[in-house]
């Protein structure tokens, strides 16, 4: 600031005053012009027409005690307001931050120069105001300050990573999503574990509301708060986080251990319970039969019990790398891999003949082709090779439950929606029943049931992306509800809970004395045709007259095994319009599926289908898990959140995640919207 005396109109002097602007050109801030009010207050001119250059020392010391008096009110203001508030704002906020930040919260957009407009009135937006013509800085504040009500994520050039524009539900794809669908698929390229909004291709959730696009950027709002139930008191439920998928190498060594461990201990102190690993047979039992490395993973749950955190163990008999989310490659083992290429019916056989070697087939379940084991054998050694490895984790009481693999993406069902064989949402898939042991079992059921020509599939099925009313099995009063089609479906179903019964009776016996589970899907698209066709060719014999969970329910009762349902959001997905095409019925699944096993008195555990990084999101996650209605007070008995990435970390998102946390162990949150 520059002080110099000018002539006024009278030939009288005064004193001016001229700011410069800082070298960001930007006014200085409030704090600092009066600052300068009070250096020009010392400089007037005296009545005498002299001008003296200090004030009385009193009113120098009173002016000091207002301004620190005004500091430190401001101080309190804003601590409290990051506090209690998740309010984003800078050390050395002022008035016009807090301001800045309330309008955010109240949904309108406030841009650095101070221009501030509704978010979703463009008519109001000021004139010759365009998004696209903000700067790059522009952006990152924009994407640094908006709180979560108001910013829902940032991504870089978004765009789809899928081009059948499908999204990911571990292992069965779904639409493109619409209102209250909470994510496109989930796709991080990079296994860096530590982040705070570095570089990643991971595309972000997409929710009805505004969408501001700044250069390369897409903002994206939520739509207008919705009421929120107070689950203060409810039952605790149990958070566990699962670990990114890569976070185990081929060679077994633990990646990046130190940014591990600083992950774990941020989840940690939000009281998550405990984190979720999948122990891949293709890394540990990787070069020959029998010959186990578990060095990674000791390394890994010997600091998960450092932190006195909880595990969750996923016997993950199945590849990775041939889905939508999955950004590793972690195949079968290589000798798995050998016999397949001498025998390739060990693997799950199309009516073309095309091969499946996500995992290996059920016909082989007893057939002694692994050189000299069965399949089920090799299961059981290897969960009892982990058992043995770790069993100071099971005595102590670290493993709180180990998740079996049952099929692909360790789920119970059929591999009959494979991407790679062409098949496309919503179509209703193929059946998977043609390798040479398979077709075996099936001679031998048609010749006990005296019709020896029933030995066959249904050759009127259609293709993997066919509809139900293109083909002649599963359209209305098709061949699926004939005396044949009876007979085959009911092999076919069979043959999916033979399986289960035999690997999770193994487990028993492998981990007696410890929670076992398993996984099943949520194929809700054509749920409300007579057939169900999707659900018919993934295994489950559940038309409209027929209750194809029960007796699934009955096998997991049998071996007091838990059922993990990926149905959290899954109700709420009713209103899309691709859904409604397919004719499906999200909400009817999960309730069949629920009372099937409420009936059967098994435990049922969950986790969200897609990314969720939203408070609307975990709102309906956290409805499903408690439901309020339920005259019995059922409850999921634990909740799984996939996945940890850099983008949970990140602090918005973070901050909204462990508000979710509290709520799910019942505890009291602040700013509810009632």
């Amino acid at each position: 600031m520059d002080v110099k005396e000018e002539d006024n109109e009278n030939g009288q002097k005064h004193i001016s005053a001229q700011m410069m602007l800082g070298a960001d050109g930007v006014m200085p801030s409030t704090s600092h012009q009066f600052q300068i009010q009070q250096q020009l207050q010392e400089q007037v001119s005296t009545p005498g027409g002299g001008a003296r250059r200090s004030r009385p020392l009193e009113e120098k010391e009173r002016t000091k005690l207002r301004e620190r008096h005004r500091r430190a009110l401001t101080a309190r203001i804003l601590a409290g307001l990051r506090k209690h508030g998740n309010y984003n704002l800078r050390v050395r906020a002022d008035i016009n931050d807090v301001i800045a930040a309330l309008a955010r919260e109240a949904g309108w957009v406030v841009l650095p120069d101070g221009t501030t407009f509704p978010s979703r009135s463009q008519g109001s937006r000021p004139a010759g105001d365009s998004s696209a013509g903000l700067t790059s800085s522009s952006s990152e504040m924009l994407s640094q300050q908006a709180p979560p009500t108001s910013l829902q994520g940032v991504s870089s050039g978004y765009c789809a990573l899928v081009e059948y524009n499908a999204c990911h539900m571990k292992g069965v794809f779904m639409p493109t999503p619409a209102p209250y669908d909470l994510s496109s698929s989930g796709h991080s390229q990079s296994s860096g574990m530590v982040g705070n909004g570095g570089e990643q291709t991971e595309s972000l959730p997409l929710i009805a509301g505004s969408m501001e696009v700044i250069n390369d950027k897409q903002i994206i709002g939520l739509p207008p708060k919705l009421p929120e139930r107070d689950f203060a008191g409810t039952p605790y439920v149990p958070v566990y986080v699962m670990l990114p998928l890569g976070v185990v190498n081929m060679k077994c060594e633990l990646v990046d251990p130190d940014g591990l461990l600083k992950q774990l201990r941020v989840l940690k102190s939000i009281n998550v319970d405990g984190v979720m690993i999948d122990c891949w047979w293709g890394i540990v039992e990787a070069h020959a039969p029998q010959e186990y490395n578990w060095n990674g993973y000791r390394k890994l749950f010997q600091m998960v019990h450092e932190l006195k955190l909880k595990l969750q163990v996923v016997m993950s008999f199945h590849e990775c790398g041939g889905n939508v989310g999955d950004d590793v490659c972690i195949p079968l083992p290589h000798w798995v891999a050998e016999i397949g290429r001498s025998n390739p019916d060990i693997f799950f056989t199309d009516r073309e003949g095309r091969r499946n070697t996500e995992c290996l087939s059920w016909g082989i379940d007893k057939e002694r082709v692994l050189r000299g084991r069965t399949a089920v054998e090799v299961y059981f050694d290897f969960m009892r090779s982990f058992r043995v490895e770790f069993n100071e984790f099971f005595e102590d009481g670290i493993i709180s439950m180990v998740e079996v693999g049952l099929g692909p993406c360790g789920e119970l069902r059929y591999p009959s929606c494979p991407v790679k064989h062409g098949w496309r949402y919503p179509g209703i898939g193929e059946f998977q029943c043609y390798d040479q042991y398979m077709l075996k079992s099936l001679r031998k059921a048609a010749e006990m049931r005296g019709h020896s020509f029933w030995a066959r599939g249904p050759d009127n099925a259609g293709s993997y992306s066919s509809h139900p009313h293109e083909t002649g099995f599963f359209c209305d009063e098709g061949d699926y509800d004939g005396y044949y089609g009876r007979f085959f479906l009911n092999w076919y179903s069979q043959l999916l809970i033979n399986h289960g019964d035999l690997v999770l009776s193994l487990a028993k016996l492998a981990f007696e004395g410890s929670c076992i589970a398993a996984k099943l899907p949520g194929i809700h698209w054509w749920y409300k045709t007579s057939s169900h066709a999707a659900e018919l060719t993934a295994g489950f014999y559940n038309p409209c007259n027929r209750d194809g969970y029960i007796a699934i329910a009955a096998m997991l009762h049998k071996h007091g095994a838990a059922l993990n349902f990926a149905c959290a959001e899954l109700q709420f997905l009713e209103q899309l319009e691709d859904l409604q095409e397919a004719l499906a019925n999200p909400q009817g699944l999960v309730w069949q599926v629920l009372n099937a096993a409420w009936e059967a008195c098994i435990t049922v555990v969950s986790e969200n289908a897609f990314v969720c990084h939203d408070r609307v999101g975990y709102n309906k996650i956290l409805e499903n898990v408690k439901p309020v209605n339920d005259p019995d007070g059922r409850h999921f008995s634990s909740f799984t959140y996939l996945r940890l990435t850099p983008l949970l970390m990140e602090r918005q998102n973070f901050m909204e995640f462990e508000r979710f946390v509290k709520r799910m162990h019942g505890e009291a949150v602040l700013y509810l919207q009632v």
